[in-house]
């Protein structure tokens, strides 16, 4: 899987990070522990500084994690709601959940904000409840930033003091990626199973 992140990478360097990262939060190709890994590697080997990786990846990832929060932010808690009653069963979700999470947002939504942004799969997903339940745009901006930094300075970090051992990180990456790609499967289809709405 990692093959063509690694050609993308060496072709077009911080912006093909960039790409990578946005493309990862916005749609899940592929699992960002590959791409800044790779992109740590390929900056141990010169073709890239590890500070302008780092910084590539994070503006990358930010740029969409502002697409979620201005999409939750316009699509509004009303529209959310319709969508839950008509199609809770398959989102394993219901009203009172949300509500839920929106008393626990109000409380400590920053902190839950930058928390997650180094959780896999949350990563992109809690920008859509920050959306949603109005944490401000520069406290989200912030608080992401932080965190995707630290995520993005840790997954190139690996990748940079094991450039060395390129081989030895090119086997133990796609097990990774497909690792998380089956965690996130597995985990929504034993959610599907076990799920049950409130009476």
């Amino acid at each position: 899987m990692e093959d063509w992140i690694i050609r993308l990478v060496e072709w077009a360097g911080y912006w093909g990070v960039a790409l990578l990262m946005l493309l990862e939060t916005v749609f899940p190709p592929v699992p960002s522990e590959v791409i800044m890994t790779v992109a740590g590697v390929s900056a141990a080997r010169g073709a890239m500084t590890l500070e302008g990786t780092i910084l590539a990846g994070t503006a990358g990832a930010m740029l969409g994690n502002w697409f979620w929060y201005w999409l939750a932010h316009r699509f509004g808690k009303a529209q959310m709601h319709r969508l839950i009653d008509r199609y809770s069963r398959w989102l394993t979700l219901d009203w009172e959940e949300v509500e839920r999470g929106e008393r626990l947002f109000d409380r400590h939504g920053p902190i839950i904000v930058l928390v997650a942004r180094m959780i896999p799969t949350l990563r992109s997903l809690i920008s859509i409840p920050a959306g949603l339940f109005g944490l401000t745009l520069g406290r989200f901006l912030l608080f992401s930033t932080i965190g995707t930094l630290g995520w993005s300075a840790a997954l190139a970090g690996v990748g940079y003091f094991l450039g060395s051992q390129f081989a030895e990180v090119e086997k133990w990456l796609g097990p990774i990626s497909t690792a998380v790609i089956a965690g996130i499967v597995l985990a929504y289809l034993w959610r599907l199973v076990t799920w049950k709405p409130k009476a």
